[in-house]
């Protein structure tokens, strides 16, 4: 919100002769056609007027007053820069709104206590909002903040409806990730289906695989899962593979060779997403607002699994984290790790779950009376917090160091 302004103007002056009243006489020109200004500063009104300006003079005024309109329209016109700043926490165990964060329907799930933080950046700048340099100086100057130049952050051209498509897009699969890596951790059972998304341009799978494709098999091997698909590719050493899909209702056999990658894994060369059926609905963060973006995930799935534990995971205490999280339950890289430790530390939480790949902008970033456990998958992450509950302590637990 912009504060309003002022725009009314003051009673309309008096005009050279017509005095308004209670005020002295504007006085008549001078023959040179200046005016008098002494009148109003109560030094009588028969002395003579100053000589006029020069013309240097008038134009050193008339610079003068340009450069400031120029600086002050620099102030104050939007910056090409981006701010984040630490954002609010949510309790995935608690409620956004009206509503749970976290609904389950279709299975017993249990009550719990503690707090399970997933923790956010605030955003200013960029495509979806514009900021004035004295917002990004204040980022500057701010230690809790930092600045990145609009572009190192989005591609040029890129509008706020593609940014904020982008994050809906991405917390919407980190949701069904955290749902699909919980029920993993807790044994049961759901399925999954992996569809080509896109070909890559000069891959094996070009002009074999097509987009829509869904991913049934490979040779005698049923595909339930990105995991399972790269396991059967990199246990046939690059031999040609029998690949069963699904298309347009019917199952074909393709035959691709997949090629070796950089870092020494085999691919077909396609981009798949990944499509979820559970046997019981999990709703999450119906009523968050103006939250996107993958890094909840972690978070999301640490809140599932306590409400569908009997007994309550945190003991009570109160944690806070970030991290991807992919079906198989292993966490990923975030941003804006440094803003998030701030934002936990405010919120009062006592311990704070980090990515292990995040921990070189840890290190050194801790706010003092938060304590920082390194996770790599939800399973780590899981006896992290059943270690600190039962009064275990942080520093025996896996860390961040230099």
């Amino acid at each position: 919100m912009r504060p309003s302004h002022d725009d009314s103007r003051t009673a309309a002056q008096g005009r050279p002769g017509n005095p308004v009243p209670g005020q002295s006489p504007v006085p008549a020109p001078q023959p040179d056609g200046s005016y008098s200004v002494y009148p109003y500063q109560g030094l009588g009104a028969g002395r003579p007027a100053p000589a006029k300006r020069s013309a240097r003079s008038r134009a050193m005024i008339a610079s003068g007053a340009l450069a400031g309109v120029l600086g002050a329209a620099g102030l104050l016109l939007p910056a090409q820069y981006v701010v984040e700043s630490p954002g609010p926490t949510f309790n995935t165990l608690g409620s956004a709104g009206d509503a749970k964060i976290i609904e389950i329907e279709g299975r017993q799930s249990y009550p719990t206590e503690g707090e399970l933080d997933l923790t956010t950046v605030y955003v200013s700048g960029g495509p979806s909002t514009n900021i004035s340099i004295f917002q990004a100086v204040g980022g500057w100057a701010n230690n809790d903040d930092v600045v990145y130049p609009t572009e190192f952050l989005y591609a040029p051209g890129t509008t706020s409806d593609e940014v904020d498509e982008e994050n809906a897009a991405a917390m919407t699969s980190s949701q069904e990730s955290a749902v699909a890596a919980a029920l993993t951790q807790l044994d049961i059972g759901f399925t999954q289906e992996l569809t080509v998304a896109a070909v890559v341009e000069g891959s094996p799978a070009e002009g074999v695989l097509q987009t829509g494709d869904t991913v049934v098999a490979v040779g005698d091997t049923r595909i339930d899962g990105i995991e399972s698909l790269r396991a059967v590719l990199n246990d046939g050493g690059g031999s040609p593979a029998e690949i069963t899909v699904r298309r347009d209702g019917q199952e074909i056999t393709e035959s691709v060779t997949p090629r070796q990658s950089d870092s020494g894994t085999y691919q077909l060369g396609i981009e798949l997403a990944t499509s979820f059926e559970f046997p019981f609905e999990v709703s999450i963060g119906e009523t968050l607002e103006r939250v996107g973006g993958p890094s909840a995930g972690m978070m999301f799935a640490l809140g599932i699994v306590d409400r569908l534990t009997p007994e309550p995971l945190t003991g009570g205490k109160h944690f806070a984290g970030t991290g991807t999280i992919d079906a198989a339950g292993n966490v990923g890289p975030i941003g804006g790790i440094r803003q998030k430790l701030i934002g936990a530390s405010d919120a009062g939480a006592e311990y704070f779950l980090a990515p292990a790949d995040n921990c070189g902008e840890v290190v050194g970033h801790i706010p003092e009376g938060l304590e920082v456990v390194r996770v790599s998958t939800l399973d780590e992450a899981i006896q992290a917090v059943e270690k600190l509950a039962a009064g275990g302590n942080a520093a025996d637990l896996p860390q961040c160091t230099p």
